[in-house]
């Protein structure tokens, strides 16, 4: 049997001595705004299409594919020793319905996605996936979900609407050095977005909103008032499962700040859902008397996050490194991630003739609410949870990007469970060391 994360890790390494070289004698690749150019300096693998791809753009369509592996191993700790190997792959369209010769202000946007291979997010005993890019567009499925098919129209330079399957993580909860799926930055969930957001804002669901640009510039300020479906899902409309007490609402602002002339962002939102959960709280006569669980109606979070560069390149080039934060705050209950912080230091471009290589490293920490039952024996399952994380990712050109990756975790989960979900004595899950190998092709 073909031992899959070796003949990654070894076809990863070739690629990876070749194309330095490659790129080392073409000194910096070049930058196009286009899809046009040399097969190791364009935007893209595929290039233009015979410009069949820059004519779309020009008349408002883009379509974007990626495709990104990873193999990863706990080495220490966790639950067991093993690796996986895993992929997600992903296809973006966008139309700008002005550029296509239509009316003003209209624009398109559909996501298809999918993933296979398995991944190490059950061994760790974490709550925190420490390979997002393989809980897209399902965790434990491998499926091709349309994760986002929705329609945003502007009235004016300040205001907008928009409507249908909302992609939430893509849109919220932006940061410079830390944000996204697990395909270009961090791995792990935590440096991605706020995990106290996780239980009222499902990734994928319907929902309608405002977007409003108090200065015209989306990238000196934005805020969005949303209303989305508490039980949405990628794998299904969610149409059978809209109800006025299973609704969530949003409201998010981001600005951009000049401190010491260098470039920052300053982000807050809150959400609060209707919907009834599973309370962590549980009596036991409760249980008994009315042959159901107690439950907790609605739910509640505010979260925060910064990014400041401490060394620009250029203004607003992207290029440079700087420091991040993230704070975040639930009502603990039905939410066990009760409060969350991390910080850390990321930057790109820093190193002379590297323009489009990143690095991040980070460190989390999650305030875990656990669950109480009463009559019983009081036990505790969960503790608090830790994390620290750093990777660099090595753009070998613009299209393939190499990232190393090594993650040090103290799981939530404190012990090993039997096949009845009671801890086993003398059997503690420990700190998990987590290694890793990204590679990405843009398509």
């Amino acid at each position: 049997m073909i031992n899959f994360h070796r003949y990654f890790l070894g076809s990863a390494v070739g690629l990876a001595f070749f194309c330095t070289i490659s790129l080392a004698a073409a000194d910096e690749p070049e930058q196009n705004s286009t899809y046009s150019g040399g097969f190791l300096s364009r935007s893209t693998l595929t290039g233009d299409w015979g410009g069949v791809r820059n004519d779309l753009a020009t008349k408002g369509a883009t379509f974007d594919a990626s495709l990104t592996q990873i193999t990863q191993g706990i080495v220490g700790g966790g639950k067991e020793d093993l690796w996986k190997y895993g992929g997600r792959g992903n296809i973006t369209t966008n139309v700008d319905i002005q550029k296509m010769g239509l009316w003003a202000g209209g624009f398109l946007m559909m996501e298809i996605e999918g993933n296979f291979g398995e991944s190490v997010n059950p061994q760790t005993g974490a709550l925190m996936p420490v390979n997002t890019n393989q809980i897209f567009p399902m965790p434990g499925k491998n499926d091709l979900n349309i994760p986002a098919l929705n329609f945003t129209q502007f009235f004016s330079e300040y205001f907008g609407v928009v409507g249908g399957k909302l992609d939430t993580l893509v849109s919220s909860d932006m940061n410079d050095f830390a944000h996204g799926k697990g395909d270009v930055q961090f791995f792990n969930t935590a440096f991605g977005i706020n995990p106290v957001t996780f239980l009222g804002a499902p990734y994928s669901t319907l929902g309608a909103g405002l977007v409003i640009l108090p200065t015209k510039d989306y990238k000196e300020a934005v805020v969005t008032l949303a209303a989305i479906n508490t039980n949405g899902q990628a794998d299904s409309a969610g149409f059978n499962t809209l109800a006025l007490n299973n609704t969530t609402y949003a409201a998010e602002g981001r600005m951009r700040t000049n401190f010491f002339g260098l470039t920052g962002h300053h982000l807050a939102g809150y959400l609060y859902s209707t919907k009834d959960f599973t309370s962590l709280d549980q009596n036991l006569r409760f249980i008994i008397q009315t042959g159901s669980v107690e439950k907790k109606s609605g739910t509640w979070a505010f979260y925060y996050n910064f990014d400041q560069y401490l060394y620009e390149k250029k203004k607003g080039s992207g290029q440079g490194i700087g420091i991040f934060g993230r704070f975040g705050a639930s009502d603990g209950n039905p939410n066990p991630v009760h409060y969350f912080y991390s910080v850390g230091v990321g930057g790109r471009g820093v190193i002379p003739g590297r323009p489009l290589d990143q690095f991040g490293i980070g460190y989390y920490y999650i305030d875990v609410r656990n669950p109480t039952f009463t009559i019983i024996q009081e036990r505790s399952f969960l503790r608090d949870e830790q994390g620290f994380e750093a990777y660099y990712n090595f753009a070998l050109t613009p299209w393939m990007k190499l990232t190393p990756d090594i993650q040090v975790v103290k799981p939530a989960q404190k012990q090993f469970l039997d096949s009845n979900g009671n801890p086993i004595a003398r059997k503690d899950v420990n700190t998990a060391t987590v290694l890793g190998m990204r590679l990405q092709l843009i398509f």
